[in-house]
């Protein structure tokens, strides 16, 4: 147990020795560490039994409504005991600002933690639950500084390790992850949190197998942790070994029957052996899970089993998407079916007018050639023509001239469209917080060359504004900097590159794919892999993102929304959880769009 667990425990405990001989019994087991509805029971009989109501006892119940999820009735208890607190709240604020944070509350987690440091300036619980809030609303510099101040105040409590390191593995700082899980785990070997999600991280660089090692033994450590048993049955999943997923699915599921997470993931594995019927069921099981924690893991939970019945219900034939390798080859890419456009069995219904501008940048003149943009780019642009596009207008190895003009009179196009597209496969890096797009002829030798010689993303939203109803700019370009400079570059030049504003020294804070974008109006950017995070190259000719949007664009009667969340899902799938599309901006609510109406 975490030290500032223990402290509470041991705090609790003492207060049990003031309280009659009759009540004592209860009081402890209130407080103790049993099954939470023997805990719930004998705190409420302590509650019920009249005199003294300490706060431990609403704090206690309040821990045991925690464990099940019942967040509701446990932040209900939570403030009775901050009422009750003499001492000024802060153990029973700690509590409740966690269980603000696991509803997705995350200011009023915040207020909460804030509240609990005001009250103890040396409060490592509320600096790292804090940091958890921050880490979760994407303020990840104030993130860092909690945990950076919990580690400060108590360089033994693992927490903040363990917490610095999963925001870690979210920016793609791999390494400097698993050096926090192995610190956490030094100081305390029995943390079993600490072992999962170093398994995430070993699974997020495409060790699968190590990623199981440390599962197993998380769930050794914690056989009642949930996440546990679906973080291990995922990675069994996207190994092939159906039967092993399934077993630790059913074993999340004794532990708690409402896990959201568990039922989706089996439903990810009943499509995986092609049995959309059973898989279905158990999308729907999490749907109408009676489960309160809205956490980052169910409401992503909860979408995918939304989008997933939506495919399924379209009655399209479902994607195949073949296990990924135990151990990846490279750090770079991973093993992708060649991406086929399909035709659609009956013409699509008329719609819009919509006109697309495909870029595929292959031939880099400057830096190493990338394998497979123009293949990319060719698939897209069949894919739009057979659902109907009206124009498609396809550009290969655009120099940033050729950029320009192809911008420029898609621009014109955009004017008389409803919906206005752009694909890009290629290179995009991100200087000063500002994405760009970067064309086969670029030198970039330091930041100040960017300007002159890439196309910044924001010219090629304006490229679209005209069009009337959508626009919609999709990004494979999420890749590491190859202009910046190499340890086999001559030192001058790393020192002009540092000095000048070179790449080292402004690129953003995790030197990693592109920035996110802020959007406005009524259009949707979507990258291959999320902010901070680098896309993988397919080996199959196509990367896995173009892979994923040509099996999917021709789905009828889904949702563009939900269109792109599936080829999130797929990609998830297909690279082992390696790579993440994301999706930013918004359409307006008052009409729905699809690729392939029904």
């Amino acid at each position: 147990m975490q030290r500032p667990l223990l402290s509470l425990t041991l705090f609790l405990i003492s207060s049990v020795t003031a309280q009659g001989a009759a009540r004592q019994s209860d009081i402890q087991l209130c407080v103790g560490k049993g099954d939470a509805d023997q805990r719930i029971a004998a705190c409420s009989r302590a509650i019920r039994d009249g005199g003294p109501r300490p706060f431990v006892v609403y704090n206690g119940r309040a821990i045991a409504f925690s464990a099940k999820g019942e967040l509701d009735r446990a932040i209900a208890d939570y403030s009775e005991a901050i009422r009750l607190d003499a001492t000024g709240g802060s153990i029973p604020l700690n509590g409740r600002g966690q269980a603000w944070r696991r509803k997705g509350e995350y200011d009023k987690a915040i207020a909460d933690f804030d509240k609990a440091i005001r009250i103890d300036a040396k409060n490592t619980f509320a600096y790292a639950g804090r940091g958890d809030s921050y880490a979760l609303k994407g303020e990840f510099d104030r993130a860092l500084a909690d945990y950076a101040a919990a580690i400060k105040i108590d360089p033994k409590y693992v927490t903040p390790y363990n917490n610095r390191a999963s925001f870690r593995i979210a920016r793609g700082e791999f390494e400097l992850a698993i050096r926090d899980y192995d610190e956490a785990i030094k100081l305390n070997p029995k943390f079993a949190k600490a072992w999962a999600n170093r398994g995430s991280a070993w699974q997020a660089k495409g060790d699968l197998d190590r990623a199981i090692a440390d599962q197993t033994k998380a769930i050794s450590l914690d056989p009642k942790d949930v996440l546990g048993f679906v973080a291990r049955g995922s990675t069994y999943r996207y190994k092939g070994e159906y039967e092993k997923a399934f077993a630790d699915f059913d074993a999340a599921l004794q532990v708690r029957p409402d896990a959201i997470t568990a039922y989706t993931g089996k439903g990810l594995t009943y499509e995986k052996i092609g049995d959309l019927a059973r898989a279905r069921i158990e999308f729907g099981k999490a749907l109408n899970s009676s489960s309160q924690e809205r956490s980052h893991d169910n409401t992503s939970a909860l979408e995918t089993a939304r989008t997933r019945i939506a495919a399924i219900d379209s009655g399209e034939v479902q994607p195949v998407i073949p296990a990924a390798p135990s151990k990846a080859a490279t750090t770079t890419s991973i093993p992708t079916q060649v991406a086929i456009p399909k035709t659609l069995t009956q013409a699509a219904p008329s719609q819009s007018r919509r006109v697309a501008l495909v870029i595929g940048n292959s031939a880099y003149k400057h830096v190493p050639a990338l394998r497979n943009p123009q293949n990319d780019a060719s698939s897209i642009a069949k894919s739009l023509r057979l659902i109907g596009f009206e124009t498609v207008t396809l550009v290969n190895d655009a120099t940033r001239e050729k950029m320009i003009d192809a911008l420029r009179q898609f621009a014109n196009e955009a004017e008389s469209a409803d919906w206005a597209m752009v694909y890009y496969a290629g290179h995009g890096i991100e200087v000063g917080g500002v994405n760009y797009l970067v064309p086969v002829d670029a030198k970039l030798k330091v930041d100040r060359d960017i300007e002159f010689e890439a196309v910044p993303l924001s010219q090629i939203l304006r490229a679209t504004d005209a069009a009337k109803k959508i626009k919609l700019v999709m990004l494979d370009a999420c890749r590491d900097n190859p202009f910046k400079p190499r340890k086999t570059d001559a030192p001058e030049a790393i020192a002009r590159s540092a000095t000048a504003g070179g790449f080292i020294a402004s690129r953003s804070t995790n030197g990693r794919g592109l920035a996110e974008v802020k959007i406005q109006g009524a259009t949707l950017v979507v990258y291959a892999a999320k902010d901070g995070q680098v896309a993988l190259d397919g080996e199959g000719g196509n990367s896995p993102f173009a892979v994923a949007v040509v099996q999917r664009l021709a789905t009828p009667g889904v949702e563009i929304n939900k269109m792109f969340r599936l080829v999130r899902d797929d990609v998830m799938e297909a690279t082992a959880g390696r790579q993440e599309p994301y999706t930013y901006g918004s359409l307006p609510g008052r009409e729905d769009f699809y690729f392939v109406a029904k």
